[in-house]
């Protein structure tokens, strides 16, 4: 076994900012750090949510996949044309403004990307989507919030409603069933989907459950359901992940390649 293939592809992490005792700090879910390292493979970075913290080239040239993670936040309304949003909405703008200009640049420079909930929403809102604030309220959808909030926090991550997933896309490369179980913890989805993305699944009321980048150079999907907390006995999350650390060890490797000739050369 070669040195290179010992090494594990480095892959940013979106991270939120929070308060913590008073101080503004970046903070990442502990699921997202472990699917990624015991599903994926990978080792992963915080991403600062601070858009002046990083130099999008420099990161760009040194990174092997991005993780654009959940949260309890929401992307902010004034990113797609929106109104303004409620007082009750919680917002991140600081995480707004370091993460949607990055995703494009991310997926044309072929860095692999794979973003869950919010993730998936910035995904869409970076390619010119715009979504709906409050799915439940909308006549003729489901109810895709998490539900009771007394419950032990495991659970809120149960099955809640199935996805179909459309033919001869990446997550039907992923799985051999057409209609799986999904959890749902969301109140935004997708309004308008942005250009270039195709639909890989969608919820029995017709919301869009996960897209792909078409045109993407390299693996580019965002699912709005949490396959993080199911890697244990999940085989759609276990896929999903394990496709992701694949793409992102191509990513490795490739990057490895080119700068041999001008390490031969020094």
């Amino acid at each position: 076994m070669t040195c290179d293939a010992l090494r594990r592809p480095l892959v940013i992490v979106a991270a939120d900012r929070i308060d913590r005792h008073g101080h503004a700090a970046h903070a990442v879910l502990h699921g997202y750090v472990r699917a990624a390292s015991e599903c994926a493979g990978v080792m992963t970075l915080g991403l600062p949510a601070e858009a002046g913290a990083f130099d999008a080239d420099s990161l760009i040239d040194s990174i092997d996949g991005v993780l654009l993670t959940g949260s309890p936040s929401n992307v902010s309304p004034a990113c797609y044309g929106a109104p303004a949003a409620p007082d009750e909405m919680l917002l991140d703008l600081a995480r707004d403004a370091a993460v949607l200009p990055l995703v494009r640049r991310v997926v044309a420079a072929g860095v692999p990307i794979l973003g869950v909930c919010r993730g998936f929403q910035e995904m869409n809102v970076a390619f010119g989507g715009t979504l709906d604030p409050a799915v439940h309220t909308r006549s003729g959808r489901l109810d895709h919030r998490e539900g009771d909030h007394a419950r032990p926090i495991e659970r809120w991550y149960d099955d809640s409603h199935d996805i179909d997933i459309a033919p001869g896309g990446v997550l039907a490369g992923l799985v051999g069933e057409q209609r799986v179980p999904v959890n749902s913890l969301h109140h935004q989805g997708i309004d308008r989907l942005g250009q270039g993305l195709r639909v890989e699944a969608t919820a029995p009321d017709g919301l869009v459950e996960a897209f792909s980048v078409a045109c993407a150079p390299a693996f580019a999907l965002a699912v709005q359901f949490h396959p993080e907390m199911r890697i244990h006995d999940c085989p759609l999350a276990q896929a999903i992940f394990t496709a992701f650390g694949t793409a992102c060890r191509k990513r490795l490797l490739h990057r490895l390649r080119a700068v041999e000739p001008a390490a031969a050369l020094a």
